[in-house]
């Protein structure tokens, strides 16, 4: 079999490619790169000495696509992945949909002339940020947690949200951009007889994740405490208390592994991520910190920013009940393998940010 991997010098191309390469077996692996990022360059000898054909190509530019050979399946780990993507300058907002959904189109394109799968990896942020921020909330010391004993919206459970919650606007341009490749993708399947899977990820952190706030926030947390470096509580009165999960990318590979060598059905949309077990707060990341290096100050900022929301946890249980997969490296480990990579390499802040 062969693969294509997007974005396979980021952090989760990289991974899925290691992976793949380590463990199914006769599997070819092409990846393509723009290397834009910081850090991605980390990637490329490494990669190229597991056997994976390493190439530089723009998916903004169909012509790079043409110069590849075919593939029996198409990862696509390529994006500006943050929800502020878009706006920070003039011209970011046309290089987000360019890179996002441009890119998806030339992707499925592709994918169209060679007749090979398609695997979007996309986002738990294509879900409705005012209905996210009206859920009912429990607030202790150190979270917020989902009040369950309050009437919970559709898509909402005790076990996190669900694949069915609102993706209605509001939801970022970041978000709309995944979900309109969402729905190209799920379009070219129904016209073209294409096999596509849709992974709709929470937060995915490892080792040698890029330490951004924006993309990485448990590797830039922990890289930033080690560092010194300033860190501050960014809204919800600055206590540090909003709620994600986190998911290590080799779980999310186990199940991208066994999508390839699996018919998609109409149930080919995931809610994946680690769910309530590995649910963290910024305080208890603190916490976590302080126990393994030292008590630190960290800045408040009581104001939150208008795509900020207090709580979110994905519930995975139709991948469970549908591909028989969950989770299988918990939150200690995930925090335990970043900490391990930031003692090692006192570089890494400089290197991908």
């Amino acid at each position: 079999m062969k693969v294509l991997i997007t974005g396979a010098g980021g952090f989760v191309g990289a991974a899925i490619a290691r992976f793949l390469i380590e463990h199914a077996e006769g599997c070819e692996i092409l990846g393509i790169d723009n290397f834009s990022r910081p850090g991605s360059e980390t990637n490329r000898l490494p990669l190229k000495q597991l056997g994976i054909d390493l190439r530089h190509a723009d998916l903004r530019c169909s012509s790079d696509l043409d110069l590849l050979p075919a593939v029996h399946w198409v990862i696509d780990a390529a994006a500006l992945p943050s929800v502020l993507a878009g706006l920070d300058q003039p011209g970011a907002s046309r290089q987000l949909m360019e890179v996002n959904l441009a890119g998806t189109v030339n992707l499925l394109e592709y994918c169209r002339r060679h007749h090979a799968g398609f695997v979007l990896i996309s986002t738990n942020r294509v879900y409705n940020i005012p209905a996210l921020g009206a859920l009912p909330l429990l607030e202790t010391e150190t979270r917020f947690g989902l009040d369950s004993s309050q009437p919970l919206p559709e898509g909402v459970s005790p076990a996190g949200l669900a694949e069915t919650f609102s993706t209605a606007p509001p939801i970022s341009l970041y978000g709309a951009s995944k979900l309109c490749a969402e729905t190209l993708a799920r379009e070219y399947a129904h016209a073209f007889g294409l096999p596509v899977w849709i992974n709709r990820c929470g937060i995915l952190a490892g080792a040698g994740q890029f330490g951004r706030a924006d993309q990485g926030i448990l590797a830039f947390w922990l890289h930033s405490w080690l560092r010194e470096c300033p860190l501050k509580y960014i809204g919800y009165g600055g206590h540090g208390r909003q709620v994600r999960d986190c998911l290590h990318p080799r779980d999310l590979t186990t199940l991208i592994h066994r999508q390839i060598q699996t018919d998609p059905t109409d149930d080919h949309l995931f809610n994946l991520g680690g769910g309530l077990d590995r649910t963290f707060s910024l305080r208890e990341l603190s916490d976590w910190c302080a126990a393994r290096w030292g008590l630190r100050e960290v800045a408040t900022e009581p104001d939150h920013r208008p795509f900020d929301v207090p709580w979110l946890a994905m519930d995975a249980t139709r991948a469970k009940a549908i591909l028989g997969w969950t989770p299988a490296t918990n939150r200690e480990k995930i925090l335990i393998e970043i900490a391990e990579h930031a003692e090692q390499h006192p570089e890494w802040l400089d290197l991908s940010t």
